[in-house]
């Protein structure tokens, strides 16, 4: 049995990820989706609890998808779940350089290959931190989140 691990830190999800997830899910046979706290990153907007909620809820319809959320190294959520490889979505070349690195870290400590999916034009500008900014300022980003997380977002910032 062949198993992805897509990490991410997914605050909030949307249909770029959506997409590579539904990808890594017609290559392998389980895709593990883990929810990260990155500690690079600002503090999140939603907590892992609820970014495991939302992936679930968002990813409900693929039965070869498990979610779960973790504060680990990436490395060893893969050797946990038993991930024959981590797989990381590109929109542009500029991710490609991060994940590269990232990618010869990871195989350096623990002999696992990422493969990288890019995604289609039609997701290639959408990124976690735009959409969470127009929806501060009220903008509707229900065109490009699951209608979970469009739900959640709206919530989050209605208060």
């Amino acid at each position: 049995m062949t198993v992805a691990l897509i990490p991410g830190s997914f605050d909030p999800f949307h249909n770029g990820h959506l997409e590579v997830v539904e990808r890594a899910g017609r290559l392998f046979d389980d895709v593990v989706v883990a929810t990260l706290r990155n500690p690079q990153k600002a503090e999140p907007l939603f907590s892992l609890a609820e970014r495991e909620e939302m992936l679930k809820e968002a990813l409900a319809h693929l039965p070869n998808v498990r979610i779960v959320s973790v504060s680990k190294l990436v490395v060893d959520v893969a050797h946990d779940v038993g991930a024959s490889a981590i797989v990381k979505g590109l929109r542009a070349v500029s991710d490609f350089e991060n994940e590269l690195q990232m990618a010869q870290m990871n195989r350096q400590l623990s002999g696992i290959e990422t493969l990288f999916i890019p995604t289609t034009s039609t997701s290639a500008f959408v990124a976690s931190r735009l959409l969470r900014e127009v929806a501060r300022y009220g903008g509707d980003v229900s065109a490009f989140v699951p209608k979970v997380v469009a739900l959640r977002l709206q919530e989050k910032f209605s208060k």
